[in-house]
């Protein structure tokens, strides 16, 4: 028999142990002190990053330390002195005065009205506010709202009442959120609710006609994104678009919720990113957290206390480039109050659809998009899985997939057994998720798994294997009879055990004619090496 072992965080809070494997207890909790990076050669300006409205719930990661670490790291080595802000009460002009800029990475809990009105005074007097969103539906802690309705001021569908089909409790915790076209009034744009994935923003103004902010920029890229529609363009215009010829059926996100791409791309479509000027001060916008995020996530998962997956996106294209030039024109004081006034040339207006003005908005799907694991409240520090911000609990053990397999699988539909061991959940835990398949390279699936009830599924393909409940040590063991398509003819094949959509184990295994003898030799324990995978959860 030929064994792997892999580790992996469940998708389930898991708050039993007391130290983690791999990963270190980083579980501060809001009242912790926040992280502050200090340049060698300081430039005289400070950037204040926001953690405070959610910037850590469900995959995301945007603090100075984590998944954001590269784009701060590379303002300290440009001197700039950099800090997280974390507080459990609102905004104010005074957690903002000494700062240049104010950065918001994707907002996960709305701003109250007296927030906005500290950052458009900051703006107003002479700070620069970057504004980082995403695309439509990407709701990461399951309370209705995405980082581009709270950005914008209001959310789709419920321009009328924000909390709309919200509990009392939800309510409760959003007392001092109104709903108003905030973004678009303050600074002269809204970010769209489209969702575009997997294209290249190559259309760039010329540093002529941006302030020098595209310099020696070429292209952005947009990974699950959103654009801006440019509602005042004496104070917004747009510094970076996407191509011509978008359509929904190649350029949307596979998740979203309408056609995804509102006006094909091009200008239309609106700025992928924007500047904007604001009084004394100035303003930027990005569709997209993907082109900021790097691979070194912090935190685990605030709803089940798994692992999380960042997109290594500061290196790819020109965005770390560009992310740090804007954070330079955001910092630098001008007298100028709109852009007639420095010789920019303006933009048009951006033309909307009718589904996009505030008051005729729809909500195309019922939010949340799904309803959150165990006892997790987006409001409620309580509820959160151990090792994410703000629960103040470490990190917990990392479980461990045993699989063990023949040394070689029979061909021509003949049975074999494979066991599934899970090691280090909690006492009594049952999973239902782990699904199994074999598949040839190219990705052919060529397995089948038989029910408890002894029957065989139809198609060949991932089966579930049924659920494993631990033992009081917290191990789950179980063995299923497989067997291949009798068709195939391969001398190999993978065969991968997924724990809620996830990849937990992968390997290789051999394959052998039917007629012939399958010896089983010794067990082998192979230990893997840890890759990182995406979780499959629509709006992560």
């Amino acid at each position: 028999m030929k064994r792997v072992t892999q580790k992996r965080a469940i998708q389930s809070v898991i708050i039993f142990a007391s130290f983690t494997v791999g990963v270190p207890a980083l579980a501060e909790s809001i009242s912790d002190p926040p992280p502050v990076l200090e340049p060698s050669d300081p430039n005289g300006k400070r950037v204040l990053f926001d953690n405070s409205h959610g910037q850590t719930a469900g995959q995301s990661d945007w603090v100075i330390d984590g998944a954001f670490s590269d784009f701060a790291d590379a303002l300290v080595e440009n001197g700039y002195y950099v800090k997280e802000h974390r507080s459990a009460e609102p905004l104010t002009n005074a957690d903002l005065d000494g700062y240049d800029v104010f950065i918001i990475p994707e907002a996960q809990i709305p701003f109250k009205a007296i927030e906005q009105e500290a950052i458009a005074s900051f703006a107003e007097e002479g700070g620069g506010v970057f504004f980082i969103a995403d695309h439509y539906n990407a709701d990461r802690n399951f309370n209705r709202l995405d980082s581009n309705e709270i950005m914008n001021g209001w959310r789709r569908g419920a321009y009328d009442d924000i909390t709309k089909g919200m509990s009392n409790e939800e309510k409760e915790a959003l007392e001092g959120v109104v709903s108003s076209d905030w973004l678009a009034e303050e600074f002269g744009v809204r970010f769209r609710y489209n969702a575009i994935d997997h294209t290249v923003a190559d259309s760039i103004v010329s540093p002529e006609e941006a302030f020098g902010i595209t310099e020696n920029i070429s292209a952005l890229s947009i990974h699950a994104g959103s654009t801006l529609a440019i509602i005042d363009p004496n104070v917004a215009k747009g510094v970076a678009y996407l191509p011509d010829g978008l359509t929904p059926e190649a350029n949307k996100w596979n998740n979203a919720v309408d056609q995804g791409v509102y006006h094909g791309g091009g200008m239309e479509e609106g700025p992928y990113a924007a500047i904007g000027k604001k009084g004394l001060g100035k303003a930027a916008f990005i569709g997209d957290s993907s082109p900021v995020e790097d691979a070194t996530p912090k935190y685990r998962n605030e709803e089940h206390g798994g692992m999380k997956r960042t997109y290594d996106g500061f290196i790819d294209q020109d965005n770390g480039a560009f992310l740090v030039q804007v954070v330079d024109w955001l910092a630098e004081q001008e007298s100028y109050t709109n852009f007639a006034e420095a010789g920019i040339p303006l933009d048009e207006p951006s033309p909307l659809l009718e589904m996009e003005q505030p008051e005729k908005t729809t909500e195309p799907q019922a939010e949340p998009w799904r309803q959150p694991q165990g006892d997790y409240r987006w409001y409620d520090r309580s509820t959160f899985a151990a090792g994410s911000f703000g629960s103040g609990q470490e990190a917990p053990l990392e479980v461990e997939y045993d699989l063990e397999t023949p040394e070689a699988l029979p061909l021509g539909g003949q049975t074999f057994s494979v066991t599934v061991e899970l090691r280090h959940l909690a006492p009594n835990q049952t999973v239902n998720s782990l699904d199994m398949q074999v598949y040839l390279p190219g990705g052919r699936s060529i397995s089948q798994i038989q029910g408890e009830d002894g029957s065989w599924p139809s198609s060949y393909g991932y089966h579930q294997i049924g659920p494993l409940t631990a033992d009081a040590t917290g191990t789950a063991t179980k063995t299923v009879t497989m067997r291949l398509n009798p068709s195939v003819e391969a001398d190999s094949a993978m065969i991968r055990l997924r724990n809620d959509r996830q990849n937990v184990v992968t390997q290789t295994v051999a394959l052998t004619a039917a007629s012939e003898k399958v010896t089983k030799l010794p067990t082998i324990q192979k230990s893997l090496k840890r890759k990182s995978v995406p979780v499959a959860l629509a709006g992560s």
